[in-house]
Protein backbone atom coordinates (compact mmCIF):
# COMPACT_ATOMS: atom_id res chain seq x y z
CA UNK A 1 0.00 0.00 0.00
CA UNK A 2 1.21 3.70 -0.27
CA UNK A 3 0.15 7.21 0.53
CA UNK A 4 -2.64 8.41 -1.65
CA UNK A 5 -1.98 11.64 -3.23
CA UNK A 6 -4.65 13.23 -1.37
CA UNK A 7 -3.43 12.16 2.30
CA UNK A 8 -0.15 13.52 1.76
CA UNK A 9 -1.32 16.69 0.96
CA UNK A 10 -3.28 16.95 4.96
CA UNK A 11 -1.10 20.22 6.52
CA UNK A 12 -1.58 21.41 9.41
CA UNK A 13 -1.09 25.29 10.79
CA UNK A 14 1.33 25.91 13.33
CA UNK A 15 -0.96 28.38 14.42
CA UNK A 16 -4.20 27.69 16.77
CA UNK A 17 -5.71 25.37 14.56
CA UNK A 18 -4.95 26.80 10.94
CA UNK A 19 -5.62 23.95 9.07
CA UNK A 20 -5.21 23.35 4.67
CA UNK A 21 -6.72 20.86 3.52
CA UNK A 22 -6.41 19.16 -0.14
CA UNK A 23 -10.04 17.67 -0.32
CA UNK A 24 -13.23 16.26 1.32
CA UNK A 25 -11.53 12.65 1.67
CA UNK A 26 -8.55 14.89 4.37
CA UNK A 27 -10.91 17.12 5.93
CA UNK A 28 -13.19 13.88 7.38
CA UNK A 29 -9.40 12.97 8.58
CA UNK A 30 -9.02 16.41 10.11
CA UNK A 31 -13.04 16.23 10.93
CA UNK A 32 -12.66 13.21 13.10
CA UNK A 33 -9.35 14.60 15.23
CA UNK A 34 -11.52 17.50 15.78
CA UNK A 35 -14.72 15.82 16.69
CA UNK A 36 -12.66 13.58 19.35
CA UNK A 37 -10.92 16.78 20.98
CA UNK A 38 -13.74 18.56 21.97
CA UNK A 39 -16.19 15.54 22.86
CA UNK A 40 -13.80 14.60 25.13
CA UNK A 41 -12.34 17.78 25.90
CA UNK A 42 -8.75 16.80 24.38
CA UNK A 43 -6.63 19.97 24.60
CA UNK A 44 -3.58 18.75 22.68
CA UNK A 45 -3.19 15.59 20.27
CA UNK A 46 -0.45 14.19 18.25
CA UNK A 47 -0.72 12.00 15.45
CA UNK A 48 2.15 10.59 14.02
CA UNK A 49 1.97 8.35 10.72
CA UNK A 50 4.15 6.00 9.25
CA UNK A 51 4.08 4.23 5.46
CA UNK A 52 6.81 2.40 4.33
CA UNK A 53 9.74 4.62 6.05
CA UNK A 54 7.87 7.92 4.35
CA UNK A 55 6.43 9.80 8.21
CA UNK A 56 3.70 12.68 8.21
CA UNK A 57 2.80 14.57 11.83
CA UNK A 58 -0.22 15.97 12.36
CA UNK A 59 -0.43 18.30 15.56
CA UNK A 60 -3.66 19.71 17.19
CA UNK A 61 -3.85 22.21 20.17
CA UNK A 62 -1.84 22.89 23.13
CA UNK A 63 0.61 20.99 25.10
CA UNK A 64 -0.84 23.24 28.19
CA UNK A 65 -3.46 25.21 28.54
CA UNK A 66 -2.06 27.14 31.02
CA UNK A 67 0.84 28.57 28.44
CA UNK A 68 -0.85 28.10 25.47
CA UNK A 69 2.35 26.26 24.13
CA UNK A 70 1.17 24.08 21.10
CA UNK A 71 2.04 20.75 20.22
CA UNK A 72 4.47 19.74 18.22
CA UNK A 73 6.14 16.09 16.92
CA UNK A 74 8.74 17.03 20.09
CA UNK A 75 6.30 16.96 22.62
CA UNK A 76 6.51 14.92 25.70
CA UNK A 77 3.54 12.74 26.39
CA UNK A 78 3.04 10.00 29.03
CA UNK A 79 2.52 6.62 27.28
CA UNK A 80 1.21 5.00 30.46
CA UNK A 81 0.74 0.80 29.44
CA UNK A 82 2.33 1.43 26.32
CA UNK A 83 5.37 1.37 27.96
CA UNK A 84 4.94 -2.21 28.71
CA UNK A 85 6.33 -2.39 25.12
CA UNK A 86 9.52 -0.95 25.61
CA UNK A 87 9.93 -3.09 29.16
CA UNK A 88 9.57 -5.90 26.96
CA UNK A 89 11.68 -5.19 24.64
CA UNK A 90 14.06 -4.62 27.29
CA UNK A 91 13.95 -7.99 28.95
CA UNK A 92 14.33 -9.44 24.88
CA UNK A 93 17.43 -7.46 24.52
CA UNK A 94 18.52 -8.91 28.08
CA UNK A 95 17.78 -12.61 26.43
CA UNK A 96 19.33 -11.52 23.26
CA UNK A 97 22.60 -10.69 25.30
CA UNK A 98 22.98 -13.97 27.33
CA UNK A 99 22.31 -12.35 30.86
CA UNK A 100 18.13 -13.47 31.08
CA UNK A 101 16.06 -16.30 29.75
CA UNK A 102 12.58 -15.71 29.30
CA UNK A 103 11.57 -18.63 29.77
CA UNK A 104 12.98 -19.17 33.11
CA UNK A 105 10.57 -17.79 36.53
CA UNK A 106 11.74 -15.01 38.18
CA UNK A 107 13.35 -16.52 41.40
CA UNK A 108 16.20 -17.37 39.32
CA UNK A 109 17.22 -13.49 38.97
CA UNK A 110 15.51 -12.68 42.06
CA UNK A 111 16.26 -15.55 44.91
CA UNK A 112 15.06 -13.46 47.63
CA UNK A 113 11.54 -14.76 46.56
CA UNK A 114 12.65 -18.41 46.37
CA UNK A 115 9.98 -20.85 48.15
CA UNK A 116 6.77 -18.54 46.98
CA UNK A 117 4.23 -19.23 44.84
CA UNK A 118 6.53 -17.19 41.60
CA UNK A 119 8.55 -20.86 41.76
CA UNK A 120 6.12 -21.94 38.97
CA UNK A 121 5.31 -19.12 36.79
CA UNK A 122 7.96 -17.53 33.91
CA UNK A 123 8.89 -14.93 32.72
CA UNK A 124 6.84 -15.57 29.57
CA UNK A 125 3.81 -15.91 31.83
CA UNK A 126 4.68 -11.96 32.80
CA UNK A 127 4.70 -10.56 30.32
CA UNK A 128 1.59 -12.14 28.71
CA UNK A 129 -0.49 -11.40 31.66
CA UNK A 130 -0.70 -15.13 32.37
CA UNK A 131 1.06 -15.32 35.73
CA UNK A 132 -2.07 -16.71 37.53
CA UNK A 133 -4.24 -13.48 38.59
CA UNK A 134 -2.05 -10.86 39.69
CA UNK A 135 -4.19 -7.52 40.17
CA UNK A 136 -4.51 -4.73 38.11
CA UNK A 137 -2.58 -1.93 40.44
CA UNK A 138 -0.03 -2.51 42.78
CA UNK A 139 -1.80 -2.16 46.63
CA UNK A 140 -1.14 1.82 47.54
CA UNK A 141 0.11 0.03 50.99
CA UNK A 142 3.49 -0.78 49.01
CA UNK A 143 5.60 2.15 49.16
CA UNK A 144 9.32 0.53 48.92
CA UNK A 145 11.54 -1.82 47.98
CA UNK A 146 11.17 -4.07 51.05
CA UNK A 147 7.39 -3.91 50.88
CA UNK A 148 7.27 -4.99 47.54
CA UNK A 149 9.50 -8.02 47.80
CA UNK A 150 7.26 -8.97 50.50
CA UNK A 151 4.09 -8.35 48.91
CA UNK A 152 5.32 -10.84 45.59
CA UNK A 153 6.40 -13.01 48.65
CA UNK A 154 2.69 -12.99 49.96
CA UNK A 155 1.07 -13.28 46.35
CA UNK A 156 -1.05 -16.29 45.79
CA UNK A 157 -2.41 -16.85 42.48
CA UNK A 158 -5.93 -17.55 41.78
CA UNK A 159 -5.46 -19.51 38.78
CA UNK A 160 -2.77 -21.66 37.26
CA UNK A 161 -0.31 -20.42 35.58
CA UNK A 162 -0.60 -20.31 31.76
CA UNK A 163 -4.66 -20.71 32.02
CA UNK A 164 -6.18 -16.92 32.49
CA UNK A 165 -5.01 -13.57 31.08
CA UNK A 166 -4.99 -11.08 33.74
CA UNK A 167 -4.04 -7.72 33.01
CA UNK A 168 -1.96 -6.59 35.40
CA UNK A 169 0.88 -3.59 36.59
CA UNK A 170 2.69 -6.22 39.17
CA UNK A 171 2.92 -8.68 36.40
CA UNK A 172 4.85 -6.71 34.19
CA UNK A 173 6.71 -4.62 36.61
CA UNK A 174 8.30 -7.69 37.95
CA UNK A 175 9.54 -8.47 34.38
CA UNK A 176 11.09 -4.54 34.38
CA UNK A 177 12.91 -5.36 37.60
CA UNK A 178 14.04 -8.88 36.61
CA UNK A 179 15.53 -7.57 33.85
CA UNK A 180 17.35 -4.71 34.77
CA UNK A 181 18.76 -6.85 37.48
CA UNK A 182 20.06 -9.06 34.84
CA UNK A 183 21.22 -6.15 33.44
CA UNK A 184 23.09 -5.06 36.30
CA UNK A 185 21.56 -1.74 36.40
CA UNK A 186 19.09 0.13 37.94
CA UNK A 187 15.66 -0.03 35.60
CA UNK A 188 15.65 3.34 33.99
CA UNK A 189 19.57 3.53 33.66
CA UNK A 190 19.14 0.12 31.69
CA UNK A 191 16.09 1.54 29.64
CA UNK A 192 17.73 5.16 28.74
CA UNK A 193 21.45 4.42 28.32
CA UNK A 194 21.05 0.64 26.62
CA UNK A 195 17.80 0.08 24.79
CA UNK A 196 16.89 4.09 23.82
CA UNK A 197 19.98 5.05 22.25
CA UNK A 198 19.95 1.82 19.87
CA UNK A 199 15.78 2.43 18.85
CA UNK A 200 17.01 5.47 18.16
CA UNK A 201 14.40 7.25 20.74
CA UNK A 202 16.59 10.36 21.81
CA UNK A 203 13.73 12.01 23.15
CA UNK A 204 12.09 9.43 25.31
CA UNK A 205 12.93 9.37 29.07
CA UNK A 206 11.58 7.43 32.71
CA UNK A 207 12.82 10.53 34.31
CA UNK A 208 12.55 13.94 32.34
CA UNK A 209 15.36 15.90 32.94
CA UNK A 210 15.69 19.53 33.60
CA UNK A 211 16.45 19.94 29.86
CA UNK A 212 13.55 18.52 28.52
CA UNK A 213 10.93 19.59 30.71
CA UNK A 214 9.83 22.72 28.57
CA UNK A 215 8.32 19.50 26.19
CA UNK A 216 6.55 17.48 28.84
CA UNK A 217 3.15 17.97 28.14
CA UNK A 218 0.17 19.26 31.30
CA UNK A 219 -1.87 16.36 31.38
CA UNK A 220 -5.66 17.09 32.57
CA UNK A 221 -7.62 15.12 34.75
CA UNK A 222 -11.28 14.17 34.73
CA UNK A 223 -12.38 17.57 36.81
CA UNK A 224 -9.88 19.49 34.16
CA UNK A 225 -7.31 19.80 37.27
CA UNK A 226 -3.24 19.72 35.90
CA UNK A 227 -2.38 16.18 36.50
CA UNK A 228 1.13 14.34 35.94
CA UNK A 229 2.25 10.49 36.90
CA UNK A 230 3.44 10.21 40.18
CA UNK A 231 6.64 8.28 41.02
CA UNK A 232 5.38 4.86 43.26
CA UNK A 233 7.01 1.30 43.35
CA UNK A 234 6.63 -0.36 39.46
CA UNK A 235 5.61 3.08 38.23
CA UNK A 236 8.58 3.02 35.44
CA UNK A 237 8.58 -0.17 34.54
CA UNK A 238 4.60 -0.76 34.07
CA UNK A 239 3.73 2.82 32.52
CA UNK A 240 6.29 5.26 33.08
CA UNK A 241 7.69 6.33 30.08
CA UNK A 242 7.26 9.78 28.33
CA UNK A 243 8.18 10.21 24.86
CA UNK A 244 6.92 11.94 21.73
CA UNK A 245 5.23 11.00 19.08
CA UNK A 246 8.38 11.53 16.63
CA UNK A 247 10.17 9.08 18.92
CA UNK A 248 7.27 6.45 19.09
CA UNK A 249 6.82 6.62 15.18
CA UNK A 250 10.52 5.31 15.36
CA UNK A 251 9.46 2.25 17.54
CA UNK A 252 6.90 1.48 15.31
CA UNK A 253 9.02 1.40 12.10
CA UNK A 254 11.26 -0.40 14.28
CA UNK A 255 8.34 -3.52 14.43
CA UNK A 256 8.46 -2.65 10.92
CA UNK A 257 11.71 -3.48 9.78
CA UNK A 258 12.93 -0.61 9.19
CA UNK A 259 16.26 2.11 10.40
CA UNK A 260 19.11 -0.70 9.97
CA UNK A 261 18.57 -1.68 13.99
CA UNK A 262 21.63 -3.60 16.00
CA UNK A 263 21.15 -7.19 15.92
CA UNK A 264 20.29 -7.53 19.83
CA UNK A 265 17.48 -5.13 19.09
CA UNK A 266 15.85 -6.94 15.89
CA UNK A 267 16.23 -9.88 18.49
CA UNK A 268 14.85 -8.32 20.74
CA UNK A 269 11.55 -7.41 18.76
CA UNK A 270 11.40 -10.40 17.66
CA UNK A 271 10.64 -12.10 21.12
CA UNK A 272 8.16 -9.73 22.01
CA UNK A 273 6.36 -10.29 18.97
CA UNK A 274 5.87 -14.13 18.97
CA UNK A 275 2.87 -15.09 20.21
CA UNK A 276 1.94 -17.02 23.53
CA UNK A 277 -1.73 -17.40 24.03
CA UNK A 278 -4.88 -16.70 21.92
CA UNK A 279 -7.65 -15.29 23.71
CA UNK A 280 -10.88 -15.15 21.66
CA UNK A 281 -9.40 -13.48 18.25
CA UNK A 282 -6.77 -11.96 20.01
CA UNK A 283 -3.16 -13.44 19.97
CA UNK A 284 -0.80 -12.30 22.82
CA UNK A 285 2.67 -11.99 22.25
CA UNK A 286 4.97 -10.33 24.56
CA UNK A 287 2.50 -7.49 25.42
CA UNK A 288 1.88 -6.53 22.12
CA UNK A 289 -2.17 -7.56 21.69
CA UNK A 290 -1.83 -9.31 17.68
CA UNK A 291 -4.97 -9.59 15.40
CA UNK A 292 -5.30 -11.36 12.05
CA UNK A 293 -5.16 -8.99 8.88
CA UNK A 294 -7.50 -7.77 7.42
CA UNK A 295 -9.41 -7.15 10.84
CA UNK A 296 -12.87 -5.64 11.52
CA UNK A 297 -13.35 -2.57 13.61
CA UNK A 298 -15.77 -4.28 16.12
CA UNK A 299 -12.82 -7.02 16.74
CA UNK A 300 -10.55 -4.10 18.12
CA UNK A 301 -13.13 -2.53 19.77
CA UNK A 302 -13.78 -5.40 21.99
CA UNK A 303 -10.13 -6.80 22.26
CA UNK A 304 -9.55 -2.89 23.48
CA UNK A 305 -12.31 -2.19 25.68
CA UNK A 306 -12.62 -1.86 29.26
CA UNK A 307 -13.62 -5.52 29.79
CA UNK A 308 -10.64 -7.16 28.37
CA UNK A 309 -8.62 -4.73 30.57
CA UNK A 310 -10.67 -5.54 34.13
CA UNK A 311 -11.35 -9.21 33.57
CA UNK A 312 -10.05 -12.50 33.56
CA UNK A 313 -10.15 -14.62 30.08
CA UNK A 314 -9.44 -17.79 29.56
CA UNK A 315 -6.87 -18.38 27.05
CA UNK A 316 -5.12 -20.98 25.22
CA UNK A 317 -1.20 -21.88 24.58
CA UNK A 318 -0.05 -21.90 21.25
CA UNK A 319 2.12 -24.66 21.00
CA UNK A 320 5.03 -23.85 19.19
CA UNK A 321 4.93 -20.05 19.75
CA UNK A 322 3.86 -18.36 16.59
CA UNK A 323 6.67 -16.46 15.13
CA UNK A 324 6.32 -12.75 14.08
CA UNK A 325 3.44 -12.30 11.53
CA UNK A 326 2.95 -10.17 8.84
CA UNK A 327 -1.12 -10.42 8.27
CA UNK A 328 -1.72 -8.79 11.69
CA UNK A 329 -2.97 -5.58 13.03
CA UNK A 330 -0.53 -5.23 16.04
CA UNK A 331 -1.56 -2.38 18.61
CA UNK A 332 -1.52 -1.38 22.43
CA UNK A 333 -3.31 0.89 24.43
CA UNK A 334 -2.24 3.11 27.19
CA UNK A 335 -3.15 5.91 30.04
CA UNK A 336 -2.52 7.71 33.08
CA UNK A 337 -4.52 10.24 34.79
CA UNK A 338 -4.00 12.90 32.35
CA UNK A 339 -3.00 11.16 29.36
CA UNK A 340 -3.99 8.19 26.45
CA UNK A 341 -2.36 7.12 24.22
CA UNK A 342 -2.63 4.18 21.01
CA UNK A 343 -0.30 2.42 19.06
CA UNK A 344 -0.92 0.42 16.05
CA UNK A 345 1.10 -0.80 12.79
CA UNK A 346 0.42 -3.29 10.20
CA UNK A 347 3.45 -5.36 9.52
CA UNK A 348 2.75 -6.38 5.85
CA UNK A 349 1.22 -2.89 4.57
CA UNK A 350 4.20 -1.47 6.17
CA UNK A 351 1.98 1.19 8.03
CA UNK A 352 1.95 2.09 11.73
CA UNK A 353 0.10 4.77 13.50
CA UNK A 354 0.33 6.65 17.36
CA UNK A 355 -1.93 9.10 18.79
CA UNK A 356 -1.05 10.55 21.73
CA UNK A 357 -3.17 13.13 24.07
CA UNK A 358 -3.00 15.32 27.18
CA UNK A 359 -6.13 13.52 28.54
CA UNK A 360 -7.30 10.19 29.20
CA UNK A 361 -10.05 9.50 26.90
CA UNK A 362 -11.91 5.99 25.73
CA UNK A 363 -9.91 3.54 24.37
CA UNK A 364 -12.35 2.72 22.02
CA UNK A 365 -12.38 6.02 20.48
CA UNK A 366 -8.66 6.22 20.15
CA UNK A 367 -9.26 2.84 17.82
CA UNK A 368 -11.81 4.35 15.98
CA UNK A 369 -9.80 7.06 15.13
CA UNK A 370 -6.51 5.26 14.15
CA UNK A 371 -8.63 2.81 12.27
CA UNK A 372 -9.90 5.26 10.08
CA UNK A 373 -7.02 7.07 8.99
CA UNK A 374 -4.87 4.30 8.54
CA UNK A 375 -8.04 3.09 6.03
CA UNK A 376 -7.26 6.44 4.70
CA UNK A 377 -4.30 4.81 3.66
CA UNK A 378 -5.84 2.87 1.09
Amino acid sequence: MRLTAKFLLLALACGHGGVTLADDQDAAVQRAARDLMQEYRIPGLAIAITAHGEQRFYNFGVASKESGQQVTQDTLFEVGSVSKTLTATLAGYAQANGRLDLGANPVRYLPELAGTALDKVSLINLATHTAGGFPLQLPETVRNQRQLIDYYRAWRPSSAPGTQRTYANPSIGLLGVVAAKSLELPYAKAMETLLLPKLGMPNTYIEVPASAMPRYAQGYDKADAPVRVNPAPLAAEAYGVKTSSKDLLRFVEAQLGQGGLDGKVEQAIAATRTGYFKVGDMTQALIWEQYSYPVALDTLLRGNGSQMVLESHPVSAIVPPLAPQKEVWVNKTGSTNGFGAYVAFVPSRGVGIVLLANRNYPNEERVRLAYRILAELD
